[in-house]
């Protein structure tokens, strides 16, 4: 048995079974891939994927545990590569987060400028998308941690962490009608139209469970990941905005006034994500305290065994 039988199995799963797909992914040929997946099925005398002539089209039932069980050794794989890092470099390496825009662009700014200058050799990368891209960056081990806010069953199989709490805003032009409200309620907000983000009235998201509670039915204009975006299209007129209050800057949205909303919707969290087990470099645990002062390195180690599943803050 290889590791490398093990990775075009993991990768032919993730491609939905696409052989072709696979093979582009890891840089090698579908007769390649499907000859070394014969040669595992053929040592462990068990068939793992169904096939219909050339085409795999299903996945056993021996199938899918041998699936997990070669998702552990690839990860265990990597986290023996870490270690071996770990104690061969001086404070240098990489680091990649996933995170949603509004997090990149207005929570972390000033943690990772305090981390870059205490780690001036970890090369640090952001990977910005939706909460399922960031999940799904995690999963596969493309980044080492995710900082989510939303959509928490995306995020199945990984360990999360609680940050801290946020609540929303509701964001329009300069002298618009809402403004003259002596308390905003849904139901003013639903006069007019709504610029938010794409989860806010999908899945179980606060701001969906909040107007479906009052069986208001708001008129959506636009939705967009980016709050930069919800900002420019409020004001420019085309509605009024629904998004994180972090993402309003007083300083910078001098076009834009501000309405708080947090009694009328339900607190959201911030939490980090990493996947079980996971081997974490020193600097790893220094950003998540950074970000979050009460997750210390034995509280972070507690919950990736297991230890600790049920923290909250």
């Amino acid at each position: 048995m290889k590791l490398q039988q093990l990775r075009y199995l993991r990768e032919v799963a993730r491609s939905g079974l696409n052989l072709s797909e696979a093979a582009e992914s890891l840089h090698t040929s579908q007769p390649g891939i499907s000859k070394q997946i014969r040669q595992l099925e053929d040592e462990l005398g068990v068939q793992i994927l169904v096939r219909n002539g050339k085409r795999v089209v299903d996945v056993t039932e021996p199938g899918r545990v041998i699936l997990g069980i070669a998702e552990r050794i690839l990860q265990d794989a990597e986290n023996l590569k870490q270690v071996a890092r770990e104690f061969t470099s001086d404070g240098a390496g990489s680091f990649t987060i996933a995170t949603t825009h509004t997090q990149a662009r207005y929570a972390l700014p000033s943690i990772i400028a305090r981390f870059s200058q205490r780690y001036p050799g970890v090369r640090l990368s952001l990977r910005q998308g939706s909460p399922q891209y960031i999940a799904e960056l995690v999963r596969s081990g493309e980044a080492d941690i995710a900082i989510a806010t939303e959509a928490a069953e995306f995020y199945d199989g990984l360990v999360l962490l609680p940050c801290f709490q946020w609540n929303r805003c509701v964001i329009t032009p300069l002298k618009h009608p809402l403004l003259r409200e002596k308390q905003l309620t849904l139901e003013a907000i639903a006069r007019y139209p709504v610029v938010t983000y794409d989860f806010a009235f999908t899945g179980d998201s606060p701001i969906k469970r909040a107007f479906d509670s009052r069986k208001i039915t708001p008129n959506v204009a636009l939705t967009a990941i980016d709050a930069d975006v919800i900002k420019a299209y409020v004001e420019m007129g085309l509605g009024v905005g629904i998004l994180a209050k972090m993402a309003f800057d007083p300083a910078r949205d001098l076009g834009l006034r501000l309405i708080d909303a947090s009694h009328l919707f339900e607190p959201s969290m911030t939490r980090i994500v990493m996947r079980p087990n996971a081997y974490l470099r020193g600097y790893v645990y220094d950003f998540i305290e950074l970000f979050a002062p009460h997750l210390k390195r034995a509280v972070v180690d507690a919950t990736l065994k297991g230890e600790g599943s049920s923290y909250e803050l």
